[in-house]
């Protein structure tokens, strides 16, 4: 305990606890390791070094000079911050899981002669907080308060001491030290409480010596001087109690309770002088006299107290001596008042001016980056908690936001506001579905467009018939040259009839022209739906389509000439009810930055005060945007009942039902028409559809017939030849040839164009050479033996050309082979040039076969498909070659 005089005064400072070196670093670290992992501990190498170099900065001793005060101050608030870090993330105790191998030990700042060690966080926090309230006891004790700026100083230092041993006492730190175990005096609840009280008296004692300097009324001097006897008098009834009363020094309680009864004095003594000069006598005699009393009475229990306190007590007691003397004179001269009882007057008046400094903002440890990787599962449980908490405000808020917009927008809707406005203004729109329904029919082409579509199905049923009839006649000519064919040779003619061959794909043909005759009728139907219901539709064509819709036309007659009037203020209220809405967005939008904003985290980890304080002052955030939105749905209510009352006056004067019921039946019309063109625009798609796909139905029908006709053809060919061979008694060398010459009639013309066929023919017409290195062959005369043992091609008149290579034939395969003939086994593809050398991918290969003498066959081959250019119709020349096996 430290004390100085200033120019009348006596004050006292704190001193500080002192400690032993504690090393904080490796069993912090150890934890870390073992708690989290050695990652971890190595991420918090830093933090915990810093920490570490906090606490070695607070063991050293401080100087007495005020700028290393302040330093020293600097350093205990931020080993107090480093300490709410620690706590949350670090438990300290004996347990084996937690930080056991730390212990702090701490002094009595009153005896120094006893100490604490203890492995508790708490009590490092409590002695923390007590070394830095008697800091700033210092650095007011060291002020000049004779200057207006050391007064300053040491009013606000003081007032930041007693701040320190409130927070100490009020925030529970002081209570948890003694519940850990601590046992010094100085820290407990009841210590904390006393030097707070006695804090507070000196700084109140600052303001008393700022006003008896600055020549105040004696009233507001009383007042003053009156609250600091009341703050010593709290100091020393806890000084006079349990457990303090037998841990402080004598002197030290007598200069405290001397102070009381100074300050009650002076009190007296300032007070008097007001009544004095009120004329008051008896009542001034009678606080001389109380004054006097009390300062008798502290006089006599002070022991050991400062000098110049002792002087300053005998002073006053000497100025109010003389004015009790000259009172009492005056009294029984001059007024002859009874004087009153002691007991029988109030309480002087008191003025505090002082209270403690709140630490919560430079205890405050949210903004510290330490350990800040570290979160304890308490910690995230807490966020938790009040994350829920903030989700369910602003989910409260926002469903009365929806709501309350949900009800303008039904309340407007059954006002038909604004459209009426809008309409009276010549801006009519649609409901949105039917405005949307509308657009669409208006893109596709509208009625208007039903036309070309029409068109359409009745060029794509042509197209169809033609098809069809072009199938049929095929059919049809194929069987007439089989009839003819079976006429001429009759029994010889054994293949069977076209008719049973073609009974599936004639009944196919049937059943397309059935389809096409009921498709016909479905397009005469259509047709005349798009013209009887035309009329109808054709409200779609109108761009835009709200010039079909009626509008609201002022009235013919006017009585007072007040429609502007009422229209003017019904737009008003509907703009006031827009800002409205735009403000409910605004708020929701403001709720939700605030929750994205809202970070407690770090105070949480803090570890200041308790978690359901600090979300009810976190949780506080939220109440002036809740009451905003509870204004803003009043508000909006109010409005309504307004709109309600100014749309009823002009429903009346508009005439707003003639103009709902126009406005509905066109509605309707306007829902019938694109309902019945959306009925039609899906008929003539279907028929659309049902023509692409049976043309291409029949188109593949006809492919198969053309197929069909060229089997046909081929076999045709070799039964003319049988029985010319069986006619002429099977002599190739000349009978062959005379046979071939008497039924030249029958062959068909080789000359002639190939049968009808769906693709371009491979064959030119006679006489021009369709391809390149590729000749019409010549007339054929008698065949020769070719005169080399390999493979060789022979062209029509039996010489031997070009010989074959093996490496470019493969063997074939077919997809329809005339009914009785065979593959042969090593036939190999040869074409008249390289364009023709290879067929791999020939759709249909026919091959007949007869016998050329007696030790070789001759192979006819045709091909409909070559590699290089599709498909192609026609007939390709005879190509012969020797096998030569």
């Amino acid at each position: 305990m430290a004390s100085a005089a200033g120019s009348s005064n006596v004050m006292l400072a704190i001193h500080e606890k002192k400690t032993t070196p504690t090393d904080l670093y490796r069993p912090l670290r150890l934890y870390v390791a073992s708690a989290y992992s050695e990652r971890e501990a190595a991420a918090a190498d830093d933090d915990l070094s810093a920490v570490r170099d906090l606490r070695a900065e607070v063991e050293q001793p401080s100087l007495p000079d005020p700028s290393s005060l302040e330093q020293r101050r600097d350093a205990l608030l931020a080993y107090a911050r480093a300490l709410a870090l620690v706590e949350p993330r670090f438990p300290i105790s004996p347990d084996r899981a937690h930080v056991h191998s730390l212990t702090f030990t701490w002094h009595d700042a009153f005896k120094g002669n006893k100490k604490c060690a203890l492995g508790s966080i708490h009590l490092e926090k409590a002695a923390v907080l007590f070394n830095l309230g008697a800091v700033d006891s210092q650095i007011a004790l060291a002020a000049d308060r004779s200057t207006d700026v050391g007064i300053r100083t040491a009013c606000g230092a003081f007032q930041s001491a007693a701040g320190a041993f409130a927070w100490l006492r009020e925030s529970g730190v002081a209570a948890k030290a003694v519940a850990a175990g601590a046992t010094t005096v100085d820290i407990t609840p009841e210590c904390a409480g006393m030097l707070e009280k006695l804090m507070l008296a000196q700084a109140q004692e600052c303001f008393f010596e700022k006003v008896i300097a600055g020549g105040k009324p004696p009233a507001l001097c009383s007042k003053v001087a009156r609250q600091v006897g009341i703050f010593y008098e709290e100091a020393y009834a806890a000084l006079s109690a349990p457990p303090l009363s037998q841990h402080f020094d004598r002197t030290w309680v007598s200069h405290v309770q001397l102070k009381a009864a100074q300050f009650y004095a002076d009190a007296c003594y300032r007070y008097s002088l007001d009544l004095h000069e009120k004329e008051e006598i008896a009542e001034e005699i009678a606080r001389l006299k109380i004054g006097m009393s009390a300062l008798a009475d502290a006089k006599k229990a002070a022991k050991g107290v400062a000098a110049q306190l002792m002087d300053s007590v005998n002073k006053l007691e000497s100025n109010m001596k003389i004015n009790l003397e000259r009172a009492m004179k005056e009294n029984d001269r001059v007024y002859l008042m009874r004087v009153p009882a002691a007991g029988s007057l109030g309480a002087l008046p008191a003025a505090s001016l002082v209270k403690p400094t709140s630490l919560a903002e430079v205890l405050d440890a949210s903004k510290e980056r330490l350990f800040s990787s570290l979160v304890p599962d308490g910690s995230m449980k807490a966020l938790s908690k009040y994350t829920e908490m903030v989700d369910n405000i602003i989910r409260i808020q926002a469903e009365k936001l929806q709501q309350a917009s949900e009800i303008t927008r039904v309340r407007l809707k059954e006002m038909d506001l604004p459209d009426s406005i809008l309409s009276l203004e010549g801006s009519i729109t649609l409901p949105v579905d039917l405005k949307e329904d509308v657009e669409a029919v208006q893109i596709s082409g509208g009625p208007a467009g039903l036309e070309s579509e029409l068109q359409q199905l009745r060029d794509l049923r042509r197209v169809n018939q033609e098809l069809l009839v072009q199938t049929e006649e095929l059919l049809q000519k194929e069987a007439n040259e089989d009839a003819q064919f079976r006429t001429q040779f009759g029994s010889r003619w054994t293949r069977p009839q076209s008719s049973t061959l073609t009974k599936n794909i004639q009944d196919r043909l049937n059943l397309f022209a059935a389809n096409l005759k009921k498709a016909a009728d479905s397009d005469s139907l259509i047709e005349r739906g798009v013209k009887e219901n035309y009329p109808l539709m054709s409200i779609l064509d109108k761009r835009p389509i709200e010039s079909a819709l009626p509008s609201i036309s002022r009235p013919i007659m006017s009585l007072d000439g007040n429609e502007d009037a009422i229209v003017g203020a019904l737009k008003q209220s509907l703009r006031q009810l827009e800002s409205l809405g735009a403000q409910r967005a605004g708020l929701e939008d403001m709720l939700k930055e605030m929750k994205r904003k809202d970070d407690i985290l770090p105070k949480l980890m803090a570890g200041v005060g308790s978690h359901d304080d600090l979300f009810k002052k976190e949780i506080s955030k939220y109440d002036s945007i809740c009451a905003e939105i509870a204004d803003n749905i009043v508000a909006q209510e109010q409005l309504l009942l307004q709109i309600q009352a100014q749309n009823e006056q002009f429903a009346t004067v508009f005439n707003l039902e003639d103009y709902k019921a126009a406005r509905e039946r066109c509605y309707k019309q306007i829902a019938a028409a694109v309902a019945k063109y959306r009925e039609i625009k899906k008929n003539i798609n279907e028929g659309l559809n049902f023509y692409v796909t049976l043309q291409e139905a029949i188109g593949k029908i006809k492919q198969q017939c053309s197929d069909f006709i060229m089997t046909r053809n081929i076999q045709c060919r070799e039964m003319i030849e049988d029985v010319q061979r069986k006619l002429a008694g099977f002599n190739f060398s000349s009978s062959s040839h005379s046979s071939m010459q008497r039924n030249a009639s029958v062959l068909p013309d080789q000359s002639s164009p190939p049968p009808p066929h769906a693709q371009a023919p491979y064959a030119a017409a006679p006489g021009v050479d369709s391809r390149p290195g590729y000749s019409q062959p010549e007339p054929r005369p008698a065949y020769s033996q070719p005169t080399t043992v390999s493979r060789h091609i022979l062209d029509g008149v039996g010489r031997t050309t070009t010989p074959i290579n093996s490496n470019r034939g493969h063997i074939l395969s077919h997809l329809t082979m005339p009914q009785g003939l065979t593959l042969p086994t090593r036939a190999t593809t040869i074409g008249l040039n390289e364009r023709w050398s290879y067929c791999r991918r020939c759709c249909d290969y026919f091959i007949c076969f007869f016998s050329i003498g007696y030790h070789r066959r001759v192979y006819i081959i045709w091909c409909t498909a070559y590699e290089m250019g599709g498909v192609i119709s026609g007939w390709l020349d005879s190509i012969l070659y020797d096998l030569c096996v």
